[in-house]
């Protein structure tokens, strides 16, 4: 589509004809108007009466030229959509030993925890079109599995990879907490979410909860807490053996998330997964607003260089009848 960015600029294009019809107002009536014409056979400046000063055609149309350059024509093209400005979203997933208890109804068969919340987080992680997201897993310790990023097909493969026992048995939930507060480092003018999701309670790591709690305030991070397990255990589970991780520290996991502006679930079965991660979806809605770019192509230089060749032709043709003109 063809436009003007400054339209109103063509309202200049009597100016010339004004300027005439006042000149005479601003000298004597015995005056006589010199004004250089680039038309006229006699090119020297000339004496005319000011009644009589008309312009020509060739300066018309170079007037025309320069306003319309003025004006700035542009061609715009075919609206690109933009992807909508989305959510930074930290997953902070617990691989203790006491994930593997068989306790939660998946498919027609009682699965153990990690594997159901593999199973649903895979769908809520493919559903994140537009944010950015990435992927802490955490036992003894925790650690960055994959970094922020909108190829939201590698989150879930690396989360489908994680298995049970790769960063110990225990349950750092204040190292967890830390780390994503960490890698949020850069990102301060976005959307910062945390979505914790463990089954137990903090029994390892080097940072404290209050003080990673502590760290996540003050960066203005908010923390979703999501607590895994049935109330009724079926299985039992080697990794469990003295561990404490079973022991869901509901209490934590809910001040942190009061602290933080977030908010915590409790995850009894997968379809409570389920309704969580869609509550998610409507306490952090993203804009609906469809962003557009048109590219635009400056058309401007097309009529300033024809004004620019015009006035060099008026310019050689005047030198060049001067040359001939005898002294």
């Amino acid at each position: 589509m063809f436009e003007f960015s400054w339209p109103w600029l063509f309202l200049l294009l009597p100016l010339p004809l004004i300027l005439l019809l006042l000149k005479p107002a601003a000298n004597d009536a015995n005056t006589r108007l010199r004004i250089p014409s680039f038309a006229s056979h006699n090119l020297s400046n000339q004496s005319i009466e000011p009644s009589a000063r008309k312009l020509n055609i060739i300066e018309w149309l170079l007037w025309l030229l320069l306003v319309t350059a003025s004006a700035n024509p542009t061609w715009l093209d075919e609206p690109i959509s933009l992807p909508n400005e989305g959510r930074d979203i930290m997953l902070a997933v617990d691989l203790s030993g006491s994930m593997t208890e068989q306790d939660m109804a998946y498919n027609g068969q009682y699965v153990d925890r990690l594997t159901m919340v593999k199973a649903v987080l895979s769908d809520f992680i493919e559903q994140r079109q537009g944010d950015r997201l990435g992927l802490i897993l955490f036992g003894d310790t925790a650690f960055l599995q994959t970094p922020l990023t909108r190829d939201v097909k590698t989150v879930s493969k690396m989360l489908s990879e994680a298995q049970i026992g790769l960063v110990g048995r225990a349950t750092a939930i204040g190292d967890a907490l830390g780390l994503s507060v960490k890698r949020f480092a850069s990102k301060k003018e976005s959307n910062r979410i945390v979505v914790l999701l463990t089954d137990g309670q903090n029994t390892a790591g080097n940072l404290n909860p209050e003080d990673a709690l502590l760290l996540a305030r003050e960066e203005g991070i908010k923390v979703y807490t999501i607590g895994v397990g049935s109330d009724n255990p079926r299985g039992f589970s080697l990794f469990n053996m003295g561990s404490g991780g079973s022991n869901l520290d509901e209490g934590l996991l809910k001040k942190i998330a009061e602290q933080t502006g977030g908010l915590y679930f409790r995850a009894k079965d997968v379809a409570g997964l389920q309704q969580i991660y869609a509550e998610l979806d409507k306490l952090e809605p993203i804009s609906a607003d469809e962003q557009t770019f048109r590219p635009q192509t400056a058309l401007f230089y097309y009529p300033l260089l024809l004004a620019i060749l015009l006035i060099s032709a008026m310019a050689l043709i005047k030198t060049v009848r001067a040359m001939k003109e005898p002294n």
